[in-house]
């Protein structure tokens, strides 16, 4: 039965796997546990990721531009060699991926989420119009492409489309029911959603990209917090030779008498892994000041020349507006950078 088979292939796993995952669960809880940025500051990491993470998942299926270029579109300013298409594609993936670091801790896996994300990937894209949220009609290929976007080889054979809404029906069902169930670690059962979904190539088109956004949902619902915060597809585009090469070695024994899942699972492993340890690397004393502004970093300079000083004081040695320096001091004590004396119109800070 498929859903046993499912089993099997988590069964009898190297040795190397249960490392990964204990040191991935052992620096999820001290980025848990350690993590004390303003939220000012988590929203910043989170707009910068969400740039990079769609800039670079368009990029690995083959479209040629820039996170600059993408955080221009959707500033609302025009670049002009954006393809109608390309800007479709990054607005679709920008807004869903949005969605999921805001709410998706509180969704649920579903055949219906799937369809849904799907729609909203493609939203924009006219050619895609008819096919959203469907299941494909038609067969399709995986195909390994250029930085042009030009096919270099077929990856690997998909799902056949008569046979795709059983075999999406059964993956779907065995998740849940492993999530649930805790048969499994749940990074086993994300890792072999991801690569059995991208076998299976269940739609017309968008199945990369949707594979990464349902990474991200998936391991927000399991707890890892760190995700929106490091762009796990930024680490995919980097490694996109090793990513391709993983899939097809793991894919390759699917439906054979000998499935290994090995390669795929040490490829995405490693990839949580590095994400996680930057994560954590952002909770380092340097990190953080990389991340305050040039009006915090005048302010916070100001106060290691000088011993004590008010409000008003930096205001005018600075010509910084008085509110801002009001927000500078209180996010400066909240990162425990300087500390307040006194109270009123005599508050000090050193």
């Amino acid at each position: 039965m498929v859903l046993g088979k499912f089993d099997a292939r988590l069964e009898h796993l190297p040795h190397s796997v249960w490392t990964k995952i204990a040191q991935i669960d052992e620096l999820k809880g001290r980025w848990v546990g350690g993590v004390h940025l303003s939220p000012q500051v988590l929203g910043r990491l989170k707009q910068s990721v969400l740039v990079t993470s769609t800039g670079a998942s368009t990029r690995i299926e083959g479209a040629s531009l820039s996170d600059e270029d993408v955080e221009k579109l959707m500033r609302g300013i025009s670049v002009q060699k954006f393809t109608d298409r390309d800007k479709q594609e990054v607005q679709g993936y920008f807004e869903l991926l949005q969605n999921v670091f805001q709410a998706g801790k509180h969704g649920r896996l579903s055949e219906s989420t799937i369809k849904h994300f799907h729609r909203e990937l493609l939203k924009y894209v006219d050619k895609d119009k008819l096919h959203r949220g469907e299941y494909k009609k038609a067969e399709n290929k995986v195909h390994m492409v250029d930085a042009e976007g030009k096919s270099i080889s077929v990856v690997f054979d998909t799902t056949p489309a008569y046979l795709t809404p059983k075999e999406m029906q059964e993956l779907v069902e065995w998740t849940q029911n492993a999530l649930n169930n805790k048969a499994f670690h749940p990074l086993l059962v994300i890792a072999n959603f991801v690569v059995e979904f991208l076998m299976i190539h269940p739609f017309q088109d968008g199945n990369g990209r949707l594979s990464r956004v349902l990474t991200n949902l998936l391991l927000l619902q399991q707890g890892y917090s760190h995700i929106p915060y490091i762009s796990h597809e930024k680490l995919i585009e980097d490694n996109k030779p090793d990513y391709y090469i993983a899939l097809r070695k793991s894919q390759k024994t699917f439906k054979t008498e000998k499935e290994d899942i090995a390669p795929w699972l040490d490829f995405f492993l490693t990839m949580i892994l590095e994400q996680v340890k930057r994560a954590v690397a952002l909770l380092s004393k340097e990190a953080i000041e990389k991340l305050f502004s040039p009006n915090q970093i005048a302010v916070l300079d100001y106060l290691q020349h000088t011993d004590e000083v008010t409000a008003g004081e930096l205001a005018s040695k600075l010509k910084i507006p008085r509110p801002t320096i009001n927000q500078i001091l209180l996010r400066l004590i909240q990162f425990k950078k300087i500390e307040r004396i006194g109270l009123g119109r005599s508050t000090r800070y050193r």
